[in-house]
């Protein structure tokens, strides 16, 4: 059975530049048995119901400006999984989930730019789930355990945000190993307790976390986790650790 991933996605510039996050991404994409599609829940599609996306060849989307050409030139032309996207839907729904197929949407960088780096040649079929943000983590918690079993049937299940995520912090001079403390005091709260599986606490961490608001002043770049944990049952270790930019968490973690 496949474990689930939480990936750190960080800048979009990480398609570029993948410094050791990327390396350890595809650390794990070797290590992994080669999964039949790709399911990914990322902070970038913010919804106030579940929709999955269900085109057979969704388009990707550039989602953010400001940054180098060549960005801009980077294409991921994954198939999308329309029979997975309304497997999906049947089982959400039978835990209790009202979802819906959209034929429009495409993948966003939070879905497209890690999977560029942990398998290049896209040849993987991938479907993107999207995050009813304004439910919070007890509804990742739910939607996780209820595609959980798409592990045993080959797919990759991906929670991909950022462990710690204030931009308006960010250090653009700083290097790796420079780390503001309120952010390891956040991500380390966060391990302490994941990999104590302490759910009523990580629910409940933007009351009991240090700093919670200020790393996540909105928290839809960690809810993505609690589908990840949510879908892997607990089991919690961490493939990579780190930041860049002073603040912004670049943190794996792998549950199975």
């Amino acid at each position: 059975m496949l474990p689930t991933l939480y990936i750190s996605h960080g800048s979009p510039m990480l398609a570029l530049e993948p410094g050791a996050s990327g390396v350890q991404l595809r650390r794990l994409a070797t290590e992994l048995p080669r999964p039949k599609a790709i399911l990914v829940v990322s902070a970038h599609w913010e919804s106030d119901d579940l929709r999955v996306t269900g085109a057979a060849a969704p388009d990707i989307w550039h989602d953010f400006y400001g940054f180098p050409p060549p960005l801009y030139a980077v294409r991921y032309p994954a198939k999308g999984a329309p029979a997975l996207a309304q497997r999906t839907i049947e089982l959400l729904q039978a835990a209790g989930l009202p979802a819906q197929a959209d034929p429009q949407r495409p993948f966003d960088h939070g879905t497209w730019v890690p999977l560029s780096l942990m398998y290049p040649q896209a040849d993987i079929p991938v479907l993107q789930l999207s995050l009813p943000s304004r439910l919070g983590p007890a509804l990742q918690s739910r939607v996780g355990q209820a595609l959980r079993q798409l592990r045993g049937e080959g797919v990759l299940l991906i929670g991909s945000g950022s462990i710690t995520h204030n931009l308006g912090e960010l250090d653009w001079h700083a290097g790796p190993e420079a780390i503001a403390p309120w952010a390891r005091e956040f991500r380390d709260w966060m391990v302490e307790k994941l990999q104590a599986d302490d759910q009523a606490a990580l629910h409940d961490y933007r009351r009991q976390a240090p700093w919670a608001a200020r790393n996540h002043p909105s928290d839809e770049h960690l809810l993505p986790l609690f589908f990840a944990r949510g879908a892997g049952g607990g089991g919690m270790r961490v493939e990579h650790s780190g930041f860049t930019l002073g603040s912004l968490g670049m943190d794996i973690y792998r549950f199975d």
